[in-house]
């Protein structure tokens, strides 16, 4: 097979859902850095959200195999702890998709700005721990609905 350009590579990346949010790919959630070839082997760094994150190895493989199943032979993909990911590597979309599946997106003063329910800005913290350890437990006192919210890194 002849080298896929990058960009088609991105595109394929882009329908890799994160195994612990579904709704959002690995790109728009920004933890694939990089997509070079290197000579005749493709190259996909990684950084994980944080580095004990247990799903690191789920993504590697679920890359591997969307890869695979587009006819790249050759790939080695790397894990890149350096820099380490923040949230400010979401994708827009990535951002707006969390909130269209009731999660919500981190924001730079630390809590939602609303609930992704029903957009009340009459929200408070449950717990700092939530469904997996990026997300805390947040509730609305509008409509009483419980909510994750993806922590600002």
């Amino acid at each position: 097979m002849n080298q896929v350009p990058t960009d088609k590579i991105w595109e394929w990346l882009d329908a890799v859902p994160d195994p612990e949010i579904p709704v959002i790919s690995v790109v728009d959630l920004g933890i694939v850095r990089d997509v070079c070839w290197d000579g005749g082997t493709l190259k996909v760094s990684v950084t994980p959200t944080y580095s004990g994150c247990p799903a690191t190895s789920v993504i590697s493989m679920d890359i591997e195999t969307a890869l695979r199943d587009h006819g790249i032979k050759d790939l080695r993909i790397e894990t890149s702890i350096s820099p380490a990911w923040t949230t400010d590597w979401l994708s827009e979309k990535g951002r707006a998709r969390l909130e269209e599946y009731g999660i919500a997106p981190p924001q730079p003063a630390g809590g939602p700005e609303r609930c992704p329910h029903c957009g009340s800005k009459a929200v408070e913290k449950v717990s700092q721990f939530g469904s997996t350890p990026c997300k805390a437990h947040w509730r609305c006192t509008d409509c009483l609905e419980p909510f994750d919210y993806f922590k600002c890194i």
